[in-house]
């Protein structure tokens, strides 16, 4: 039985505002509790790990969990040639479902904290080192998610890519949001984990830059035959999720 768009664009929607409550949410938490700046990365970086794990496995039978624009375009990308890629039109109402989603998130996670519901992020992350570090991030997540599935192993996503995003967090300058939704969501908080509306441009073109940079690696490493489904078909289909 194939899942009508409705649903899955719902489920994206749904996914990623949960995500982006979790990264934002705990972002808050962490910086109340502590001044260590060390201590509220370990704590945003974590409760993301646990949260991108879940949303996942709920979600994935029903959208792929994909929370990303770029990974939707990627699904897309590697699986144009076959009867089974996502269509153009899907990854369009994907987009639109993310982003939205992703502002809904960070708007509530204000709202649990007793914050406005709007507070443009004066975070400012506008560096070339952290746009090389978005590339490094999206990179990895693309060639990590397609290469799960060119080999066969697409049932390992939810703790893999939970663990890549948790460990990014840590190796690359940007902290990882290889995301362009999740990125927008995030100029709506001036928290922890908030970025200034002014960086979210060269953000998103970085994570652009890091999705054509993994699937050549992935075109490399596993070869240029057709993905896996790139969309479920039943309740219990494979998922391709992403990263916050």
């Amino acid at each position: 039985m194939t899942v009508s768009l409705g649903r899955r664009v719902t489920a994206e929607a749904v996914g990623t505002a949960a995500l982006v409550a979790v990264v934002v949410g705990s972002g808050i938490q962490a910086a109340e509790l502590t001044r260590d700046t060390g201590v509220q990365l370990l704590a945003n970086s974590l409760a993301t790990v646990f949260g991108l794990g879940v949303l996942i496995v709920l979600f994935g039978p029903v959208s792929g969990a994909h929370f990303n624009p770029v990974v939707s375009l990627a699904a897309w990308a590697v699986g144009r040639r076959g009867p089974d890629g996502l269509p153009l039109r899907d990854v369009a109402a994907y987009s639109v479902a993310q982003t939205f989603g992703a502002i809904i998130g960070a708007v509530l996670a204000n709202v649990m904290f007793g914050r406005p519901w709007v507070t443009w992020s004066t975070h400012d992350r506008f560096a070339g080192h952290l746009w090389l570090g978005e590339v490094v991030a999206t990179a990895g997540l693309i060639l990590l998610i397609f290469g799960l599935l060119r080999s066969g192993r697409d049932h390992l996503a939810p703790f893999a890519v939970a663990s890549f995003i948790g460990a990014a967090y840590w190796f690359t300058s940007s902290t990882s949001f290889a995301n362009p939704a999740v990125t927008i969501g995030r100029a709506f908080s001036d928290t922890f984990a908030g970025i200034a509306p002014g960086s979210v441009v060269p953000f998103a073109a970085a994570q652009l830059v890091g999705t054509a940079a993994g699937l050549a690696l992935v075109a490399v490493v596993f070869g240029r035959a057709a993905a896996a489904v790139a969309l479920p078909h039943d309740e219990l289909g494979p998922a391709v999720p992403a990263e916050r």
